[in-house]
């Protein structure tokens, strides 16, 4: 095993996303981090043919695992930046020619995006490991490296006898991020020969699919059918003014777009139907708008979306899933256009697909919807598959036994997506956490019965502990794939809830306008 220290020095790393100039990298690209030592390496007047066999070593070897922490966006300012002495040209009459007149300055503007790491460190975890001869030279080579991205991004590097467990290794539906492969140094030096430090220039890199890790303790856990990979869009600013009661709405239009950009004939683990048009038995694609719910100042607008991949899907459906999703960006970025969503009267929703590793918001991070927790409840009414009766009217008994109905339809709806029957189920109109929407202000929810009539689904907020700690993305009832019951796993020291839905104490807040 060979492991490679980064530790950021101002305790932030600045450095442009290469898909987005105003969106910052994280964590760092394996690809940068090659460039910065063979920078150092041909910096030197004359370049050490040992460290040369190092890198080429390096280059040839698996990508790496990585092992960092979350991060947090610093605000995107612009900034106007002066450009390279130009000298200006004016016409002497007497001699008839241009002359040199004085320095010409012309500013640009610039925008420097940065994240601030929980800790100002990355670690990229090799498997194999080096010769004593060619970890030397490594680390000669380390311990010159200044920068990492941007001249003001600071670092100290090393060789690490004791890295940490990596947080995102290669794997299959993980974000591409910039490697590299035998033959990246000859590549680095043709481009280099090409721009000489002067023309505009790009990276020559490999583009290698990177999933996060689980911790240890979140692979002992239940997990649904319907947990796996999200594919998430942050809608942008302008955008996030549809409340969690559009859900519906914004799921179908999301479905919509992707199976206009997904290539024919759409397999059935994306499109959720067979060939003669019944639902396929197996759990398949969903898509799920995820609204601000569960902190101090949540009003329940949606933040963005997610196409939900489980982890059973089918090769075929899953590679059919990331090719449409790719179509749609190209396009998007061939218009110089961000991704939108047309929603007719109601308007449209420009967004952008977030990676993975991504700094953003709460609402729009994996681990709010899937952190294993004994205790779940709805930030989107569950649809009832089946019909409990009259919740609200008749006499008491008759009340009585259609919401002990609607707490059998939500166990049973736990076992359909293979989970034991929880411990405890509660249901009500209201909603159990801030920022929910009642159940009654959301549209009817119809789906086509076994009749091929439309049927209106009740729909109810939930409340589910299970006896054991389940990891999600969990989403309940038969509207879970058009974004209706989906859960939010409640920490052991979130505040207790009581019977109108408002928690008691203090929990995280999420500042949207960040």
């Amino acid at each position: 095993m060979l492991a490679i220290e980064v530790n950021f020095l101002t305790e932030r790393f600045v450095a442009t996303a290469h898909h987005d100039r105003r969106a910052a990298e994280w964590p760092p690209h394996p690809a940068r981090l090659f460039s910065a030592l063979v920078a150092v390496w041909a910096d030197d007047d004359s370049p050490s043919p040992d460290e040369r066999r190092a890198l080429e070593w390096l280059e040839a070897q698996d990508p790496p695992s990585i092992a960092a922490t979350e991060a947090v966006t610093r605000k995107v300012l612009t900034n106007f930046v002066p450009v390279n002495d130009q000298v200006a040209l004016k016409p002497d009459l007497k001699k008839g020619k241009l002359v040199d007149s004085f320095p010409a300055r012309t500013k640009q503007p610039r925008e420097f995006p940065s994240v601030t790491p929980d800790e100002p460190r990355v670690t990229y975890i090799w498997a194999a490991p080096a010769n004593p001869e060619t970890a030397e030279a490594l680390d000669g080579l380390l311990g010159r490296v200044t920068r990492l991205g941007h001249s003001s991004s600071l670092v100290s590097c090393r060789l690490t006898p004791d890295p940490p467990d990596p947080t995102c290794e290669p794997g299959p539906m993980g974000e591409a991020l910039r490697s590299v492969r035998q033959g990246q140094l000859a590549a680095l030096e043709r481009e280099h020969k090409r721009h000489q430090a002067v023309k505009p220039r790009s990276l020559p890199f490999t583009a290698v699919r990177y999933r996060q890790v689980e911790p240890d303790a979140a692979k002992d856990v239940l997990r649904p059918n319907t947990a796996g990979h999200l594919i998430v869009f942050e809608f942008l600013r302008s955008s996030r003014r549809f409340p969690a009661t559009r859900a519906v709405q914004i799921a179908a239009t999301l479905r919509d777009a992707i199976f206009h950009h997904a290539e024919n004939p759409i397999p059935e683990g994306l499109s959720g139907h067979g060939e003669d048009g019944s639902p396929v038995p197996l759990p398949h694609v969903g898509f799920l708008p995820l609204p601000y719910v569960g902190w101090d100042h949540a009003d329940g607008r949606i933040m963005g979306a997610a196409v939900s991949v489980p982890d059973s899907l089918d090769e075929p459906s899953r590679r059919a899933v990331l090719r449409a999703v790719g179509t749609w960006e190209s396009e998007a970025n061939a218009a110089n256009q961000d991704l939108r969503l047309t929603m007719g009267r109601s308007g449209d929703v420009d967004m952008k697909r977030l990676t993975g590793f991504e700094p953003t918001l709460e609402t729009l991070r994996t681990k709010t919807w899937s952190q294993p927790s004994r205790r779940w409840v709805s930030a989107t009414p569950v649809a009832l598959p089946t019909n409990p009766g009259r919740l609200s009217t008749g006499t008491a008994e008759a009340r009585a036994k259609a919401w002990a109905k609607a707490e059998q339809a939500v166990a049973d709806s736990c076992r359909h997506v293979g989970l034991p029957e929880s411990a405890a189920v509660n249901v009500s109109h209201d909603p159990f956490i801030r920022g929910v929407r009642p159940a009654s202000h959301f549209p009817a929810f119809r789906q086509r019965g076994r009749d091929s009539q439309p049927v209106a689904r009740r729909l109810v907020h939930v409340s589910v502990v299970f006896d054991q700690p389940v990891a999600g993305p969990l989403v309940l009832g038969a509207g879970r794939y058009f974004g209706l019951g989906l859960m939010r796993p409640m920490r052991d020291d979130d505040a207790d809830l009581n019977s109108s839905g408002e928690t008691r104490g203090r929990v995280k807040e999420e500042q949207p306008g960040d």
